[in-house]
């Protein structure tokens, strides 16, 4: 089997698993410590809300999750839609493209710019 077949289907596995273990994600996220960096600083982090918009999600409440943190929402939507059509399109035996090693310039300041808009928007909103 090829490495993007391989592919496909771990990412398609992956995520028919978070939506099948969906039901179940309040009690594991009621275990999870609270964030160190906001107990010391009193601001939000980076990736603050990114629970909570999974829990919203799971909950089938994206305006929900995309108000508390609109990039941590969109990049579980991502996972589990990519990985869905991702495994299906591998069980047709189609390719998956493997993810570039490096990527371009440009895309990574996107990234940047991206995640340094979230936080604002985090702290802005004080998640």
């Amino acid at each position: 089997m090829s490495p993007g077949r391989q592919l496909g289907l771990l990412w398609g596995a992956v995520a028919a698993a978070l939506v099948a273990l969906s039901p179940l994600a309040p009690r594991f996220a009621a275990t999870l410590p609270p964030c160190l960096f906001k107990l010391l600083t009193g601001l939000p982090c980076p990736s603050c809300g990114a629970t909570r918009a999974a829990l919203d999600l799971a909950r089938f409440d994206p305006a929900a999750a995309f108000a508390v943190s609109p990039l941590a929402a969109g990049g579980w939507t991502l996972l589990i839609a990519g990985g869905l059509v991702a495994g299906v399109a591998s069980l047709a035996r189609f390719e998956v493209p493997e993810p570039p090693n490096d990527l371009p310039r440009p895309l990574r300041w996107i990234v940047i710019g991206a995640l340094l808009a979230n936080w604002a928007y985090l702290i802005r909103t004080g998640a």
